[in-house]
C-alpha cells in the first residue's frame, strides 16, 4: 500500500510541476518581436562562448534557437521554453520545447539551447512532423567541450548539432533527450 501511495504522490507531483511550468510559461509568453530579439541575442552569446557554433551556422540549413528554457524538479520535473526557427538569418517559424522527467533531481534552473539543422532532411522532418521528439528522427549530437574541440566543417556527418548554454540556477544534470519540440503560433 505504501508503494502505491508513494507512486501516486510521485505522479501527482510530476503533473503539478508540469502544469506549473506550462502555466507560468504561458503567462510569460513572449511576443514574436521579443522572441526574435532574444533568439538573436542568445545566438551572439553562444558564438562568443563557442566559436565553432559560428562556423556551424555557415553550413546549417536552419537554426532552432530557444533563448530561455525554465527547468524545475524534485524527483519529477519538467521544462518549457519558446523559440524561433531561423533560415538564412530570417525567422521562419516559432516553436516550443517541453520536457518531462523523473529520477534523482532537485532544483531549478534556466538555460538556452540552439540546434543547428545541417541537412534538408532534418529541416523537413521538423516542419512536417507533428512535434519532433529529440532522440527520435534525425540524429542530434549534443556538443560539449570535447566534441567542440574535434568539430570542423569537414567532420560534419550528423543531421543536427545542439548546444546548451547560458545556464543559471542550481540543478544537477542537463540534457535535451526526451524533449518534444512543436510549432506554435505567434
Amino acid at each position: 500500500m505504501t508503494i502505491l501511495r508513494n507512486t501516486f504522490f510521485g505522479f501527482a507531483l510530476a503533473f503539478a510541476s508540469i502544469i506549473a511550468i506550462t502555466g507560468a510559461s504561458q503567462a510569460m509568453a513572449a511576443s514574436a518581436e521579443d522572441l526574435d530579439r532574444d533568439a538573436r541575442q542568445a545566438l551572439e552569446t553562444l558564438y562568443k562562448a563557442h566559436p565553432v557554433a559560428k562556423t556551424l551556422s555557415g553550413d546549417a540549413k536552419a537554426i532552432l534557437v530557444f533563448p530561455n528554457i525554465v527547468k524545475a524538479g524534485l524527483v519529477f520535473g519538467g521544462s518549457y521554453g519558446e523559440g524561433v526557427l531561423l533560415k538564412d538569418s530570417e525567422v521562419a517559424d516559432y516553436y516550443n520545447s517541453v520536457t518531462g522527467s523523473w529520477g534523482l533531481q532537485a532544483g531549478a534552473q534556466s538555460y538556452a539551447y540552439a540546434v543547428f539543422l545541417m541537412t534538408d532532411k532534418a529541416v523537413s522532418y521538423l516542419e512536417k512532423s507533428n512535434g519532433w521528439e529529440i532522440g527520435v528522427g534525425p540524429t542530434v549530437v549534443l556538443v560539449d567541450e570535447g566534441v567542440a574541440k574535434n568539430l570542423s566543417t569537414s567532420s560534419l556527418k550528423n543531421d543536427a548539432y545542439a548546444f546548451i548554454f547560458s545556464q543559471q540556477g542550481l540543478m544537477a544534470g542537463l540534457s535535451i533527450e526526451g524533449t518534444k519540440i512543436s510549432r506554435i503560433d505567434r
